[in-house]
């Protein structure tokens, strides 16, 4: 069984066992809450019968009480005990539930209903009437009828039918006690027993098997592997564990034996590498343990292939010396052009510059005519607008006059009419005598009023026609002016519309021989690459020769099987300096002087 299995059958026998102690334990108490219940519900029952019964008591006591001596305080007490026993019956009946009990209570109430008609409600009132010896009398001779025996007997019956289930009820919590505690003690004895078995069982079958393997682990730890392994036959975890430590034991012995031929190996292989890292290429490996076989013949076959290797890069190193210091003298050569044919393109790039600025500063100044003309133009065609305007304003003033003289006219009329009036208001004013005489003056005051009005209207009327004749000059003036001005806009026009073309002549000019210029800086650019590349191919020429014969210097070390070993070749001397690179401008170059025999 495997060791998750173990445990987890050990534990749940423990906790079956503890779960039946703990089932068993719910259940006394659940018995015993049941019994107290009963108990306490028949306990309630027996205090409420007793109850019953002090009251009937207390109710017969207190009507003798009230027979013998007719105090009435006897009867307050006699009612008390008929209040308690109507109000306790009535409990007791809600909390019976066996018919034979609630018949015993039905009794009991019948029988004190009986007694109360027959003796205690019939009596009381002769009592009270003063008919006291006659009620003595009639108790006396009633004999045992007049007792409540038969009223306390039910109730009696019920006491002692509760008394009964209050014993049965507490014998039944004495024995769910005793169980408790005897299921108890077995539980606890029979969880002790199984925990101390289980655990036996488990140091057994777990512990003692784990310490033995541990103890096993650590001496092939300290290098031991003719150790005996135990537990390889077992099926569970540990067996497992087992198995993997003999498998680390015949792994560590196979290993130890492994060690000792790669030591062999190793030593033979490093005297070979040893001879290797001096540039011995005739190493060779034998003499090797045969898991290494297969690494000494990939080794000399190696050298071998690396010897023949190195053979012909010896031979194809020299050609490529020879190869290289001809492209080498060829590409300075090259260069040497190709930098001539870049000065002479870039002094050609900086004369046509020049031209073409001369012309694009030309085309820029007639540019600035042309905006200037246009500007005159349109402050010449403003002037006439406004000449235009005056005329209109020389019109206008001329038309008012003219108003102003009608007016002045129909005023001169108003005037004259007044005067007529004011001439025959005199005339009536003398006519009526010395009642007139007011009349008269004020007649003569209009008169002058109406004179004066005349004269100052002459005299406005004077000066708008001399000023209408002032304005009908001007006006002639200023027709004139705008006429000069109209002439002026013709001859501007034209002259602007020739500077125009000869501005946007002058700009295709510039724009054809900028469009040149940029070929030309295009060519220039390309020249000055060209230039670079064939120095750059020149010094990379060099370098290769360079590197060749360090190539062949390094080869040269080596020892290869048929050919002795070679000093080291000195270093190719440079064939000639290298030319200065030319300096590039960023800018186009111009042709100068419209010499292209270097291009």
């Amino acid at each position: 069984m495997k060791i998750p299995r173990k445990l987890g059958w050990s534990f749940l026998a423990i906790i079956a066992t503890a779960a039946l102690v703990m089932g068993v334990f719910l259940a006394t108490i659940l018995m015993i809450a049941r019994s107290t219940e009963h108990s306490n519900d028949s306990q309630s029952v027996f205090a409420k019968a007793l109850t019953l019964e002090t009251a009937i008591l207390r109710q017969n006591s207190q009507f003798r009480g009230f027979l013998v001596t007719g105090d009435v305080t006897y009867l307050k007490s006699y009612d008390e005990g008929r209040t308690e026993f109507d109000k306790t019956a009535v409990e007791l009946d809600a909390m019976l539930d066996d018919p034979q009990q609630k018949a015993l209570l039905a009794e009991a109430r019948e029988k004190t209903l009986e007694w109360r008609r027959d003796w205690g409600d019939r009596l009381i009132p002769w009592v009270k009437a003063g008919r006291r010896d006659e009620a003595q009398q009639v108790v006396r001779d009633a004999g045992k009828k007049v007792l409540v025996s038969a009223i306390a007997l039910p109730l009696r019956a019920l006491r002692a039918k509760e008394t009964e289930d209050l014993a049965v009820y507490a014998e039944r919590q004495r024995w769910a006690i005793d169980t408790a505690l005897i299921v108890l003690g077995i539980g606890t004895i029979a969880l002790i027993g199984i925990a101390i078995g289980l655990s036996r069982m488990l140091t057994r079958q777990i512990a003692r098997p784990i310490t033995a393997l541990t103890a096993t682990m650590a001496e092939l730890a300290d290098g031991r592997h003719d150790i005996r392994v135990t537990g390889t036959s077992r099926s569970d975890e540990l067996g497992d564990m087992a198995r993997a430590v003999e498998v680390f034991r015949q792994t560590a012995a196979a290993k130890e034996a492994a060690d000792q031929d790669r030591a062999a190996a190793m030593a033979a292989i490093g005297s070979s590498l040893s001879r290797l890292s001096e540039a011995d290429l005739t190493a060779r490996i034998s003499d090797v343990p045969e898991a290494f076989r297969r690494l000494s013949d990939d080794f000399n076959a190696a050298t071998g292939s690396l010897s023949h290797v190195l053979g012909g890069v010896r031979r194809s190193v020299e050609a490529i010396k020879q190869n290289t210091g001809e492209i080498s003298d060829a590409t300075g050569d090259l260069s040497l052009r190709t930098e001539q044919e870049a000065a002479a393109l870039q002094q050609s790039a900086s004369a046509l510059d020049e031209v073409t600025r001369s012309i694009r500063d030309g085309a820029g100044a007639a540019t600035s005519a042309s905006a200037a003309m246009a500007q005159t133009r349109a402050e010449a065609e403003q002037g006439g607008d406004v000449v235009r305007r005056a005329i209109g304003a020389m019109n206008g003033i001329e038309q008012a006059s003219n108003e102003i003289a009608e007016i002045i006219t129909m005023i001169d009329g108003i005037a004259f009419q007044t005067n007529l009036l004011a001439l025959n208001a005199g005339v009536e004013a003398a006519r009526a005598g010395e009642a007139g005489k007011g009349f008269a003056v004020v007649a003569s005051e209009v008169r002058a009023l109406a004179q004066r009005s005349a004269d100052a209207a002459t005299e406005v009327k004077a000066r708008v026609s001399a000023a209408s004749t002032h304005v009908r000059a001007g006006a002639e003036l200023v027709d004139q002016t705008g006429q000069a001005l109209n002439r002026i806009i013709e001859r501007v026009t034209s002259v602007s519309t020739s500077i125009d073309a000869v501005a946007r002549s002058s700009d295709e000019q510039a724009q054809s021989l900028g469009q040149i210029n940029v070929a030309i800086g295009e060519m220039d650019a390309m020249t000055q690459q060209n230039a670079a590349m064939v120095e750059e191919t020149s010094a990379a020429a060099r370098r290769l020769v360079e590197e060749a014969e360090q190539l062949a210097a390094s080869v040269a070390t080596f020892v290869i099987d048929g050919a002795p070993v070679v000093a080291m070749a000195a270093p190719r001397a440079a064939r000639r300096a290298p030319a200065p690179a030319p300096a590039t401008s960023a800018a186009p170059r111009l042709v100068a002087n419209g010499d292209w025999s270097a291009f």
